[in-house]
This record gives C-alpha cells, structure tokens and sequence, in this order.
C-alpha cells in the first residue's frame, strides 16, 4: 500500500516521579514512534523534571535518536502539597516533539500512529472545555482529608466484621477528590471532568474525553478486576462520595484507539493531523512489558521513587487482601505489584544529605555523581559490616502499616557514609525480595528471572547486589526508556504491525547485560535477610506504634 514503511508514532508520555528526574520520551520505530514522559524527583533540594525523547529505528527497537526538556516537577503551597499546572506537561511535550522533528534521520511523513503512557495517580478537574480548574494534584501529594463521615450501611458492617474499618478510613482520607470536594467545593461544582493526567494530555491530543483502562490506576472508582467503572453498588462509591460516574471519561483497551491527533495538537506538537492516537498504559504498566516480562515466572523491579517489584498475569490476584492488581499494558491483563512506596528516593536523599564531596569531585572530573557513589558502595563488603536498614520511610496502609517507620540497626564505630549508602542499597533490595515472595505466595507461580528498570538500573553496583540478595539471575534491558518502549508495544499492535502482544514483546525488547548472583554473597545475605530483616519490622511495630501515640507522627 505505501512505497516505503510508515512510522507509527508512539507519544509515551511517562509522568512518574523517580529518581530526581521527570522523563517524557519519544520512541521512534521503523514502524512506530513512541514519545515516553516520565517525572522523577530528585530530593529535597533537587527538584527538576526532564522530558526525553528516544526514537528507535525499527521494530526492533534500536535508538535513533534521543531529546531532553527540563521542568521543576511541583510546587508546594504549603507541606505535603504537590501541585503543578497542567499546561506545564503540554508545553513540555509540544517542546519535546518539536525538537525531535529537527533530527534528520526522522520523517514525519512516514510516522502511522501515537501512544500515550503517563504517571499514575495524578489528577485534573476541567471544564467543558478541557480547561483546568485548578492546578493537578500530583501523585506525591500527601494532604488529607480528616473529619469524614465513615462508610455506614451493609459496607460499613462487612468492613467492621472484617477489620478493615481502619484501612477504609485511610483511603477517605488519602483521595483527592475527597479533599477537593470539602475544601473546594466551587471547584467541584464547576468540574466536568475528572481526569487523570494521562486523560487530560489524551483530550489535548485528540479533543476527546477518553483514557486508556491500563491508565486507571488511583483513588477513583475503578473495578481493578473487571477493567471497568465499578458498578453502583461498589463500595469505592461509598469512600468517594460525591462523584458523578457522568464526570469520568470513557475507557478504552490497551491497544485500541482513542481518537485522532486534531489539527490544533498538529499544529502545537508537529506531530501529523488525523493520526490514531493508541491506547497504551501507565508507567509502571508500559515499563513491564518494555521490560519483555510478559510471564508470571518473570520479575520485574523498578528502581523509581517508588520502588516496586512487578509480573504479569492472566487472572486478578491482590498482592495484599484489598490492595488491588493494576491493570496491565496487555489487554485483559493485570498487573501485579507491591511497594517500597519511597523506594529510590532513599538513594536521592542520601545524596543530598551526606553526598556533597562525591557530588563536588564529580562536577571537578567532569563525569557523572553515580560513578563515585558506585566505588563508595564498591568499598564496602556485602553486608554493610552488619547495618542493616529497613526502608519505611513513609508509611504504607497494611503491609507495613500506617505506624511504620524507617529503621537503622548494627551501628558500630568502624562504620561510615559508605556503609550506610550500601546498607539503602541493600535494604530496598530486601524489601522487594518480600514483595517477590508475597507474589509468589498469591500465584503460586516461582519468579525466576528479574528485569531492572527506573533511574536505579544505571547503577551497575545496585544491580549486582540485587541479583546476590535475590539469588536470580539479573537483567538490564537493551535501553534506559522501557516506559515508552512498552507504550510502543500497544502502538504496533493496535496498528497491527505485529499480530500480538508476545510477537510484539519478543520482536521489540531485549535483554542487555546480565548479572548473575554470586554465591557466596547470596549466603551472606540469606542469612542477614531470614534471622535479622524478616524479624525486623514485626519486632520493632510495637514501638512504631508507642512513638506515633507519644508524638502524633504518623498521623
């Protein structure tokens, strides 16, 4: 039909918070582009956003070219506050695509299609228009609302007899239309819609009211087992009351289209008028299968903000009983995740708290801060000499619980800054070990292999000690972008230029370096993790609890 191959264009837009940075990639295929925005927070002091763009030649998934746009993540109108304004995506986006049309090797003529990956969790209130409200209230955000009426009726019955009460009350609080409702009620009346932020850049796309269901993954009411809007007499309903289901978009499947670029996002963004804009999935969702784990027997962890470790599933399982399985980048697929919830922000704070002389003689030698941090870890022995470290940081809702609290124990005077940045390393990687194990419990399925995505994946130092605390073999994949790549993955099947997802998969991702566990530190570390870390959370929640009580924190 064409005399030559048509490029699908792929717009991953991937805004989720990891690692200091906030990435938005293009991913150019023979085929297909795929544009990849990821947001990542750099810390305390460090805070910036960084759009990439990466295009990749062919189906096979090889780069062809790569572009960046800076931006600060979010502001903060008072603590715990995380807002940014919508348009600052778009603006990032339409700067990202327009760079990318200058590169020479990239014909816009021969682009076929659009995908679309962004951050979870965070939302916008817009008008008939598509006009924001108010600024997006970002996934980080941690206000909440205090003071609601508990869920009553036969809910609030199961929910006593089945002790949840507590945890219901910790989602009223954590939603954010809860907050906005109470404390913004004109906004609320004014909304329209009620999207989340990959919804809003789709209707600027496409000036539709449309998402994607592997995009529905927050505090809204969504059926996380049947990939639909819950029925009306879910019990989400009850927790956010006062949300009309007329205020939420329409779903799509992964895979599906979504509507067509029109000619004012044409015009804005370069990007062809009237191409199919493809239904793709959240970050983590799209990282999964960019990361080619399509089966259950394969992990994969994701070294972000959030930390987290990943499979692929056929049915609906909850990792933890009413913490649900998120939908996947595969249509009728889920997800299955668990949560280190601050993850490698950890490794950002430690930097900015005790990193400044390996951050100063970097900037001296002109290479990056991560090549001194990899010798600090180098140095120490696997173990950290006994420090051992417990990465609650933040509170999590059951498993830990909303008293938990980062610990530190096994000091000793021959210990330093070296071993206390190894000892986060390798706590997060027992964390996640956990998360493996509770995965395995629920599916009943072995992980076997692991795949390493996110800002903590450059680190060759983090990895090899995740493959010694997992005893697995370890795999970095063939690039850096797997968000996008995955999203690129929903673009050539939707356009049919692969049949399905697994000959997508297995055409277009590849493993690159693989780190193979090194017995003996496995030993060390089975040992550390089984008779110390197991025992660690269990043994000091009785003081967590004591110290939230004395002190109010957490509240």
């Amino acid at each position: 039909m064409f005399s030559r191959p048509r490029i699908a264009l792929l717009v991953s837009l991937i805004v989720s918070l990891v690692l200091g940075w906030f990435v938005a990639s293009h991913y150019v295929y023979e085929i297909f582009i795929g544009l990849d925005e990821s947001g990542f927070p750099a810390g305390a002091a460090l805070e910036r956003l960084v759009q990439r763009l990466a295009v990749f030649q062919d189906a096979a998934g090889q780069l062809l070219a790569k572009e960046a746009v800076t931006f600060v993540p979010y502001f903060s109108q008072r603590p715990t506050w995380a807002e940014q304004d919508p348009e600052v995506f778009w603006q990032a986006l339409v700067e990202a695509c327009q760079r990318i049309w200058q590169h020479p090797d990239i014909d816009r003529d021969r682009v076929a299609g659009v995908a679309l990956t962004t951050q979870r969790g965070s939302v916008v209130n817009v008008d008939k228009n598509g006009r924001p409200l108010r600024p997006a209230m970002m996934w980080l955000d941690q206000r909440k609302t205090y003071g609601l009426a508990p869920v009553g009726g036969p809910w609030g019955f199961i929910f006593k007899m089945a002790r949840l009460t507590e945890t219901v009350a910790y989602l009223q609080q954590e939603a954010e239309a809860n907050w906005i409702r109470t404390y913004q009620p004109e906004i609320w009346q004014k909304t329209h819609k009620y999207l989340l932020l990959s919804g809003y850049l789709t209707h600027r796309l496409t000036d539709q009211f449309v998402d994607s269901i592997g995009c529905q993954v927050g505090f809204i009411p969504f059926d996380y087992k049947r990939l639909r809007w819950s029925a009306g007499w879910d019990w989400k309903w009850r927790v956010l009351k006062g949300i009309d289901p007329a205020i939420l978009p329409e779903l799509v499947s992964p895979a599906k289209p979504l509507g067509e670029i029109t000619t004012a996002a044409a015009r804005e963004t370069g990007i062809p008028k009237g191409l199919p804009l493809i239904a793709a999935a959240a970050d983590k969702a799209c990282e999964v299968i960019g990361s080619g784990s399509l089966q259950p027997s394969v992990g994969c962890l994701s070294y972000g903000t959030t930390a987290t470790i990943n499979v692929t599933h056929k049915k609906y399982i909850e990792p933890i009983p009413l913490l649900p399985a998120y939908p996947s980048a595969v249509t009728n697929y889920y997800t299955i995740e668990v949560q280190v919830y601050r993850g490698y922000w950890m490794v950002e704070w430690y930097k900015e708290q005790f990193g400044q002389l390996e951050q100063q003689e970097a900037a001296r030698q002109g290479i990056e801060p991560e090549t001194l941090f990899d010798r600090l870890v180098d140095a120490i022995p696997p173990g950290s000499m006994g420090l051992m470290l417990q990465p609650y940081w933040t509170p999590g809702l059951k498993m830990p619980g909303p008293e938990a609290k980062g610990a530190i124990i096994g000091f000793g005077d021959i210990h330093t800054r070296a071993h206390l940045y190894r000892s986060i390393l390798e706590g997060l990687a027992y964390a996640l070990r956990e998360g493996k194990e509770r995965i395995e419990r629920r599916t009943r399925t072995k992980i076997t292999e692991l795949r390493v995505s996110g800002g903590g994946s450059q680190s060759r130092s983090a990895l090899q000690l995740t493959a010694d605390i997992f005893g697995l073999p370890t795999a970095k994949p063939h690039v850096y972008e797997t968000s996008g790549l995955g999203a690129a993955v929903d673009a050539a099947v939707g356009l049919g230029l692969h049949p399905d997802f697994k000959t997508a998969v297995d055409a277009m991702t590849h493993i690159g370096e693989v780190f193979a566990p090194d017995q003996k530190n496995h030993a060390l570390y089975n040992a550390l993790y089984y008779d110390v870390y197991k025992k660690m959370y269990r043994r000091l929640k009785p003081l967590y609890e004591r110290i939230r009580a004395i002190t109010g924190y957490p509240k």
